[in-house]
């Protein structure tokens, strides 16, 4: 299984956050960290991302769990 690597504005489009928004979140640990991609370069893995939305699809909605998909 290949690692995806999500630059900000996909991770922006994706969460609806702005980049300040995320940054904030991510010093309070409540987003996942990037991962540095040399330079001044840095990138999110999709399956962090995923895995942060669905929690946050799960907490505002009590009872309700996302099902997710199995990759083989």
């Amino acid at each position: 299984m290949a690692t995806i690597i999500l630059r900000l504005p996909t991770v922006k489009a994706r969460t609806g956050l702005s980049r300040s928004t995320i940054y904030l979140r991510i010093s309070e640990n409540l987003f996942p960290k990037p991962v540095s991609l040399g330079g001044r370069a840095v990138g999110w893995v999709e399956s962090e991302i995923d895995d942060w939305l669905a929690q946050q699809i799960d907490s505002s909605r009590p009872g309700h769990t996302i099902p997710r998909e199995v990759s083989q």
